[in-house]
């Protein structure tokens, strides 16, 4: 550390000291021109010392790649770096990202909070993004108690919670109704937008169900969805999708081996949708694939996400996405196969970038197209997805940049829909 700070003061002074060595040097030059008992050769004798003043303000524009190893003092903070890799503008998003953390501000109901203070936050398995926001948004600056300041209104459904309390689909469905229809009736906000300028989280197959029934809150408000299929309701210039989590992981982030990555390509999961059975019939028994079919991730086969290029995350019966931030996580270049459901953060992020999309009717030639972008396009791909690592991690608390926050983000882009 004190060599870092040591070199970075040389650094910073460098060129100032180069500037005041040639004008003392300038000085000398014309005072001595007047004294006639100087060698003619003053200039000769005297080139080495005008080289020696010459020479550090020289290589001054090289000390940058001198001292790349060495990174800001902002990064020694923890702070992280915004590059235009991945980004469809790393300038628009840093912007309007300092712009958000300013002034953002979410008014939260407290009626009928799943998630109040008086309730055990356990943080695990599936539910985990859901539960990540209900505590990060508590815990954060966004949230205000004047509703007069909010940009928008947080409904706080949890239709896992409500789960637990009723035992049928239809109760969950006039549980949310009675919910909705009681804040409408309470409070004057709804009705300035019809709802336009509220939102809720949902990130499990039940939400689908119990959502349905209450049309102005799937049809106006915003819905952060673990499940963005088109087919399921999800309408894109509103909602917007939602890393899903299966958290805490079993192991931590990886990524940088790349030689150890000698598996073309990976996927585990459950046959219980039609690209699914289809993939395993296709690729099943091929030798250069590698598919486990179980529901859970096991230790054992954990580490097939270190050895993976590419992890396959094929579409499942609800479009959740806990497979592609379990590749992420791990550091193996997702594969999306699937149609008409939307990415987290694509708004945001390039995702062709750090990953494969590709169609349905592609699982066909799934094994020639790994092999034709296993090489220079795949070191591209993974170097690109260390980078967005970060946006796909929820903490407690959250930190800048996670998936917390790029969920804010999302909103914040969505706070003039209407207005």
């Amino acid at each position: 550390m004190l060599r870092y700070f040591l070199l970075r003061a040389v650094h910073r002074h460098l060129f100032a000291i180069c500037i005041c060595s040639l004008l003392c040097y300038s000085l000398l030059s014309i005072f001595l021109v007047t004294i006639p008992i100087l060698p003619s050769d003053f200039a000769t004798v005297n080139a080495p010392f005008l080289v020696l003043c010459l020479f550090p303000l020289t290589f001054s524009n090289y000390f940058p790649t001198f001292f790349r190893g060495f990174p800001d003092q902002t990064q020694w903070n923890g702070s992280v770096e915004i590059v235009e890799d991945v980004y469809h503008s790393a300038d628009v998003f840093r912007r309007n990202y300092d712009e958000m953390e300013r002034k953002f501000k979410i008014y939260a109901y407290r009626d009928g909070d799943e998630y109040d203070d008086s309730t055990p936050r356990t943080i695990h398995w599936k539910y985990a993004s859901e539960s990540y926001f209900f505590k990060n948004i508590r815990e954060s600056s966004f949230l205000t108690d004047d509703p007069h300041h909010a940009h928008l209104f947080f409904i706080p459904l949890s239709c896992h919670k409500i789960r637990q309390k009723v035992s049928s689909y239809q109760k969950m469905e006039s549980y949310v109704k009675d919910y909705v229809e009681g804040l409408i009736l309470k409070y004057p906000y709804w009705n300035r937008t019809l709802g336009s300028d509220h939102f809720f989280v949902s990130c499990h197959e039940f939400d689908l169900g119990a959502t349905q029934g209450v049309h102005m809150l799937v049809k106006n408000s915003i819905r952060a969805a673990c499940s963005s299929s088109y087919r399921h309701g999800f309408i894109p210039h509103k909602d917007f999708a939602v890393p899903q989590i299966n958290q805490p992981f079993a192991q931590p982030a990886g990524g940088y081996a790349l030689h150890r990555r000698t598996i073309l390509g990976y996927w585990e999961g459950k046959c219980n949708s039609d690209i699914r059975k289809k993939l395993v019939h296709l690729w099943g028994k091929d030798k250069e694939l590698y598919f486990q079919n179980q529901t859970v991730p096991k230790l054992s086969t954990i580490y097939k996400f270190y050895s993976a290029k590419f992890c396959i995350c094929p579409a499942s019966s609800s479009h959740t996405s806990a497979r592609i931030t379990r590749a992420i996580h791990y550091g193996c270049v997702p594969v999306i196969l699937g149609d008409h459901f939307d990415l987290p953060f694509v708004d945001i992020l390039e995702w062709r970038k750090f990953a494969l999309l590709l169609k349905e009717a592609d699982v066909y030639k799934l094994k020639d197209i790994l092999k034709a972008k296993a090489g220079a396009e795949y070191r591209m791909l993974h170097n690109n997805l260390l980078k967005v690592q970060k946006h796909f991690q929820w903490n407690a608390p959250p930190v800048k940049f996670d998936a917390f926050h790029m969920v804010i983000y999302d909103l914040w882009l969505r706070r003039n829909v209407v207005k």
